[in-house]
């Protein structure tokens, strides 16, 4: 019997929050059970969004609503289409194949069953973002990222590095997290709903507005801040001190790619001024030529990779900014792509420093003569975050047809490249 689409919804969002509930009550030594239960929540994740696959492919979406207050605007709404469906696909993807790697990467004194839980919740709250049809309840998600982030940088609290970046990265984050609050108190004030489908066919309404701007820059230091964009860049370096494990997928398909989730989420609603592309490119591409200048001045490998996160999450978030349907399909192109680079390199990063003790880039010359096998599948990761042909997964043809992909990406008439105009 086919399970329906409404019950795939409600099982992804659901089940990584009770795996991360079950591994906390297994015991400190049951290292292997954690493992097979953290692989598996992830895996049937991402087995039933496969099964939800071709009818999101087909411009479908899907719905569920749970009624709370709706004299607020306060009900439990879930909605996948292409994009949510592409990111939720990624962080289940991502999340298993991190499991397995965590469970050689931890030590036997490390406490594993508080890891599979945190990261289990963590994963859980970031589908939760993905998945969120009303947008306070897309605030609430988007601070549990921010406190199981905490917990998992944190995971060594043993040191004093790890303490300071868990901490810091929780006070920038849970600030931009109350901005993104007002913000989005404001947007629901102005399109009369909180309900992500009102709000994103209100954009005429909202642009017109005379609290457009204010909504704007709140939401924008909300997602700045999430993705580590300048002048909010500061902190994700500092959360190197997680485990690598943490550390790789933080920055591939979790919490750094929030912001930029939410600045192409809104765009519909909130692009198409000069505003717009000034506060969101210019953003972008200081982060971008920022984060790439200091990342040739590093020696530890982790440092290194976390400014070229800062980089390219730059380069998405100045696509964003560009304000075209052309380049948001390329902001999308690039958060799935640097999902997949960023991952394998922080994971190489991880072997280098479990089997050498170190991370410094100046005492690790000539070391693929002693790891040939770490080294080869590093060096096709670096040739993707390069751009290297063949080592970058191609465009499709059809992708290229802006209106037709953003119409199955949000599910919302495509606007005219004359807004911005008719907006300024």
């Amino acid at each position: 019997m086919t399970m329906p689409y409404e019950t795939i919804l409600i099982v992804v969002l659901a089940l990584p929050f009770a795996g991360s509930c079950l591994a906390a009550l297994l015991q400190s030594n049951a290292r292997n059970a954690e493992a097979w239960l953290a692989g598996a929540v992830s895996f049937i994740c991402l087995m039933l969004l496969v099964v939800s696959y071709p009818h999101i492919v087909n411009g479908g979406v899907i719905r569920h609503t749970v009624e709370w207050v709706p004299e607020l605007g306060l009900n439990f709404y879930l909605r996948m289409d292409g994009f949510a469906w592409v990111l939720a696909a990624l962080i289940a993807s991502i999340g298993f194949l991190v499991v397995l790697y965590a469970r050689y990467y931890l030590s036997p004194q490390d406490p594993v069953p508080r890891f599979f839980s945190f990261l289990l919740a963590f994963m859980g709250a970031m589908l939760g973002i993905v998945l969120s049809g009303n947008l306070i309840q897309l605030v609430f998600f988007w601070e549990l990222t921010s406190l199981f982030s905490f917990l998992l940088i944190g995971y060594w609290y043993q040191t004093a590095q790890a303490r300071d970046g868990a901490r810091m990265a929780l006070i920038v984050t849970s600030a931009g997290g109350f901005c993104l609050f007002a913000g989005i108190l404001i947007l629901g004030h102005i399109a009369g709903s909180y309900d992500l489908n009102r709000v994103l066919a209100s954009g005429d309404k909202i642009r017109a507005h005379s609290l457009y701007i204010p909504a704007l820059v709140l939401i924008l230091l909300g997602a700045l801040t999430k993705s580590a964009q300048f002048p909010f860049h500061f902190w994700l370096p500092q959360a190197m001190a997680a485990p690598t494990p943490v550390s790789a997928y933080l920055h591939s398909a979790t919490m750094v790619k929030g912001g930029v989730f939410l600045l192409v989420r809104l765009w519909p609603a909130l692009g198409g001024t000069n505003e717009w592309l000034w506060l969101v490119g210019s953003a972008g591409l200081i982060s971008f030529i920022l984060g790439a200048f200091i990342a040739l001045f590093q020696q530890d490998m982790k440092g290194l990779l976390a400014y070229s996160t800062i980089s390219h999450l730059g380069l998405i978030t100045l696509l964003i900014g560009l304000d075209s349907p052309l380049a948001q399909v390329a902001a999308i192109f690039h958060l799935m792509n640097h999902a997949t680079f960023k991952a394998s390199l922080f994971m190489a990063a991880g072997i280098i420093d479990h089997e050498t003790g170190t991370r410094d880039l100046r005492r690790l010359s000539g070391l693929r003569r002693f790891m040939p096998i770490t080294a080869t599948l590093a060096m096709v990761a670096a040739a993707a975050m390069a751009g290297v042909p063949v080592t970058v997964a191609p465009m499709p043809r059809s992708s290229f047809r802006a209106g037709m992909t953003m119409e199955i990406m949000f599910c919302v008439p495509r606007r005219s490249m004359t807004d911005r105009k008719n907006h300024a």
